[in-house]
């Protein structure tokens, strides 16, 4: 019998449309999702280590405290300040007190906006004590390079009756008085135990100290000297300390963990430490209060092989996995990590 069926032709072009088809509906599907979270979530959360409120940005938080340990030492010492008699007690401890109260102020903050207040007590009386040794010879070399910053120029010609005037002459003020910024870093980075952190608070407290005292003659001249111009000049001296050093931190981390939400939500850690603790006990690395489900010692973090190894003692949900009961794991850039109520990211500079 006669096969009146039509032949069906399958030509080349045919299966390569077919593939085709095929391999975009599966690209569609796997960007779509990865098991029951989707993939640019993780992209996402590599990125997110911003936001956040404003107070908890380190910078800000930093560069207050400088403002606010300069402008104390304005308060205490501009009742007796005389611009017509330069040996009273006011006009030559004016400097180091300065210089010393924002060493103190520096070192206390963090420990403040963490709340962790056992540890704020023990940094005051640390950088206290660091500020009245350090901060006053700070102080006084860069008293000292002032003076010979200024000689320097008069025996170059310059009007000493217009000093003030002269842009080199607030050129020089800004080098010495970096010199204050640098005691401010340096001891931010003491009382912290961390020889990177030192490094980082030192550069930063060069670089705002520079910036204050090269501000501070022009403010002067703006404002006609006297108390207007040493409370503004001390505070952006004090203020653009700390958020220099604030944000040459930011610049130069390389491993950190950004809480997303929690009491800390906008905060974040740098990880300056081969090992940093976390937990509920105020002095641990990252301090997590308001949870009583967190442990004294929740979990641990340890650089190893140039990698971040967490140990879990806790319950600690990584990217969705729960780990717990001194559970190891290698923590990659963009990891999810919920501890109690907190929720961070971890993330690292790509080497």
């Amino acid at each position: 019998m006669k096969n009146d069926l039509k032949k069906i032709r399958i030509t080349w072009d045919d299966i390569d449309k077919a593939e085709s088809s095929i391999s975009d509906t599966s690209s569609t599907e796997e960007k779509r999702t990865w098991g029951t979270i989707s993939e640019n979530q993780f992209l996402e959360a590599s990125k997110e280590t911003t936001g956040g409120s404003i107070l908890l940005k380190g910078w800000f938080y930093l560069g207050l405290a400088g403002l606010i340990g300069a402008f104390l030492a304005w308060i205490i010492c501009e009742p007796s300040f005389d611009d017509r008699y330069k040996g009273g007690w006011s006009s030559t401890m004016i400097i180091p007190l300065m210089t010393i109260l924002i060493c103190i102020s520096l070192g206390t903050i963090e420990s403040v906006v963490e709340r962790s207040w056992k540890k704020a007590i023990k940094r005051g009386i640390s950088s206290c004590g660091l500020g009245l040794v350090l901060g006053y010879l700070f102080a006084i070399f860069a008293g000292l390079l002032f003076i010979v910053f200024g000689v320097l120029l008069i025996n170059l010609g310059a009007d000493e009756s217009s000093l003030a005037l002269n842009p080199v002459f607030w050129l020089s003020r800004g080098i010495a008085w970096a010199l204050i910024g640098l005691a401010g870093g340096l001891i931010f980075g003491i009382i912290s135990k961390s020889k990177k952190k030192t490094s980082f608070g030192m550069l930063g407290g060069l670089i705002g100290g520079f910036i204050g005292g090269l501000l501070f003659d022009p403010i002067a001249l703006l404002t006609n000297g006297g108390e207007a111009s040493r409370a503004i000049g001390m505070s952006i001296l004090g203020g653009s300390t700390g958020i220099a050093i604030g944000l040459v931190e930011n610049a130069l981390k390389e491993r950190w963990l950004y809480v997303k939400s929690g009491p800390l939500a906008g905060k974040q850690f740098v990880l300056y430490q081969d090992l940093v603790t976390i937990g509920k006990a105020q002095d641990s690395t990252i301090y997590l209060f308001k949870d009583p489900s967190i442990l004294e010692q929740h979990a641990t973090i340890m650089k190893r092989a140039g990698r971040s190894v967490i140990n879990a003692f806790g319950p600690v949900v990584i990217s969705g996995q729960m780990y717990q009961s001194q559970k190891e794991k290698v923590l990659c850039n963009g990891d999810i990590l919920q501890i109690g109520r907190y929720t961070f990211t971890y993330a690292e500079k790509e080497k």
